[in-house]
């Protein structure tokens, strides 16, 4: 064998063995990221209940979920010892929370500092039941009425009866800055429940759905996917919440594969808060939806789907209501 030869074959070796490297540490990456989900699955539901009342959404608070498993995927590794696994996951979910936040520019205008100087009432004080009761049975969208730190120690302590030293190791701050946030954040919603009974979730239930909408699930509902798929911008992109992300038509092909094979399920279009939804009951006679899906629409075509199937815990705090019927 000429030295030229050897050389090609020595080069071409080495580029099938760095592919075979790139396809193990890929492997091992999927394989890495499956058993940390599996790992924090049990607590991804209240962490999902904690994220949408600090962005008064069930959809923003899942994209908050999603970036603090990310954070806490990326941040295991560079641990010493493997943390409290629940306290260290709601510490990241409130600074994401909190960041998504300041991001979209929805910060309350009174500053942190302004929680910690008010004296306690006793009719408030830290296990006050109906404190608690007023909490849990608030509509999400209330707690932006309060400032984020008084947010944040309503959510953990009524909602979550976290102790008062659990909040203060969770949010970095004293136990007596803790208790002045607790005042002020359950004196605010309490005057906000007692004046006013209207859900703001309702708002939507008058309204009309779009004709893509109305279309798309027909289509859906047909199992007329070649419809469905004209409906799509080439370029599409899908989020199968928790599971996969692609683009494409010839991408997304797997999906609707996916649902023509299952049998009990119907989509329903409807209003989530302001957002205009596909509602899926499945089986289709439910009283209430198991989940819901969300698409974007740009000039009447599908430039993005976002199906919320894998992630359910979702729909423990969505108020989906119909749209308005045409007359």
């Amino acid at each position: 064998m000429l030295p030229s030869e050897r050389d090609s074959e020595r080069a071409t070796d080495e580029v099938h063995r760095g592919m075979t490297d790139h396809a193990q540490i890929f492997a091992d990456l999927q394989e890495s990221r499956q058993r940390f989900l599996a790992l924090v699955d049990d607590l991804r539901p209240d962490l999902h209940r904690y994220c949408a009342r600090m962005t008064g959404s069930v959809v923003d608070g899942e994209d908050v979920v999603q970036d603090t498993l990310a954070r806490a995927y990326y941040e295991l590794p560079e641990l010493k010892e493997f943390p409290a696994l629940r306290a260290w996951l709601f510490r990241i979910a409130h600074n994401r929370a909190l960041d998504y936040l300041r991001r979209y520019e929805r910060r309350m205008s009174e500053p942190l500092d302004a929680a910690l100087d008010v004296a306690a009432d006793e009719t408030l004080e830290p296990d006050n039941a109906v404190s608690r009761d007023e909490a849990v049975k608030a509509a999400i969208s209330r707690f932006l009425e309060l400032a984020p730190v008084q947010r944040s120690c309503v959510i953990l302590k009524d909602v979550f009866d976290y102790s008062l030293d659990d909040l203060a190791g969770m949010l970095e701050l004293s136990v007596g800055a803790i208790k002045s946030a607790l005042v002020r954040g359950r004196s605010k919603l309490r005057d906000l429940s007692a004046s006013s009974n209207t859900v703001p979730e309702l708002e939507g239930q008058r309204r009309s759905i779009s004709p893509t909408f109305e279309r798309y699930a027909a289509l859906f509902n047909k199992r007329d996917w070649d419809g469905v798929r004209a409906m799509l911008v080439d370029e599409v992109k899908l989020e199968l919440v928790s599971r996969l992300k692609c683009s494409g038509r010839i991408q997304a092909s797997n999906y609707f594969t996916n649902y023509d094979s299952i049998t009990d399920w119907t989509l329903v279009p409807g209003w989530l808060a302001d957002r205009e939804i596909l509602a899926v009951y499945s089986p289709p006679d439910d009283a209430r939806p198991s989940y819901f899906m969300e698409l974007k629409i740009v000039a009447g075509r599908i430039t993005e789907i976002c199906d919320f199937r894998h992630v359910p815990y979702i729909m423990r705090d969505a108020v989906i209501r119909p749209p308005r019927i045409a007359r």
